[in-house]
């Protein structure tokens, strides 16, 4: 790409995405986001009505898919349907996540597994479907949501940690491996984000303790993180690669 080229307003005009979690909190907030700059998004999301819900506010043509990202057979039947429906895949956004917290001396091995399962090999079972078929296009963009847990320790975030670091370990591999065949892959960090449930999680002393350690002093919007999405998938990013993110407020620097 030469330099007069870039596309300073970072259109996805003609673009496919697909966003895992989807249906709501920043998932939802990355859709509607691609959606503007003129993409077309495949919302997926183990909530299949929340997925279609959420699909059928977006400006561009849209649609809802079902989809456990930890089921592998899910992760394929839910791939093929939106290939099917969209004909390739431009943009893919992993989102989906879960947060199941404990000290790391009483943490289960049930939760452990399940935050591996989501956040860890979810992420690389669609990185994989969704990659294999961006390589036979020629090209792609894939931004997955790891988070400040993936740089520094958090108190009883054992497994939530090991996964978000996990996640940025598959994504510089994989932007080693593929981006020499067009297909860029980086990560986005966030700290707290102000969805419904973080607003909830992180309401009051504790919320504000936290937030005392972050030198702007304040946690993150949802649509603070679907600009910077935004940004890594428009083709002004062509030459970010392998590349984290933080979206932190300075949280990890100190």
């Amino acid at each position: 790409m030469s330099e007069n080229h870039v596309d300073f307003d970072f259109r996805l005009d003609g673009k496919a995405a697909l966003v895992t979690g989807g249906a709501a909190g920043i998932g939802a907030a990355i859709a509607a986001a691609f959606a503007r700059k003129g993409a077309s998004v495949a919302v997926v999301d183990l909530d299949q009505k929340g997925a279609v819900d959420t699909a059928a506010t977006l400006p561009t043509d849209s649609r809802g898919f079902r989809c456990d990202v930890a089921d592998p057979d899910s992760v394929r039947g839910a791939v093929d349907a939106v290939l099917e429906a969209f004909g390739r895949v431009d943009i893919l956004v992993n989102s989906a996540g879960v947060a199941l917290l404990a000290p790391a001396a009483e943490l289960s091995v049930k939760a452990w597994d399940a935050t591996m399962d989501v956040n860890l090999k979810g992420t690389f079972l669609m990185c994989q479907a969704v990659g294999t078929s961006m390589l036979e296009s020629g090209g792609g963009a894939i931004v997955n949501m790891a988070s400040q847990a993936a740089t520094v320790a958090l108190d009883q975030h054992v497994a939530y940690c090991a996964s978000k670091f996990g996640v940025v370990g598959v994504t510089k591999v994989l932007a080693s491996e593929w981006g020499p065949r067009g297909v860029r892959v980086n990560t986005i960090s966030p700290t707290v984000v102000l969805t419904e449930l973080g607003r909830k999680a992180w309401d009051g002393p504790r919320g504000d303790a936290l937030k005392k350690l972050i030198p702007t002093g304040r946690f993150a919007y949802p649509d603070e993180i679907a600009a910077a999405a935004v940004y890594l998938a428009s083709d002004a990013a062509g030459m970010v690669n392998g590349a984290d993110l933080l979206i932190d407020g300075g949280y990890t620097i100190r």
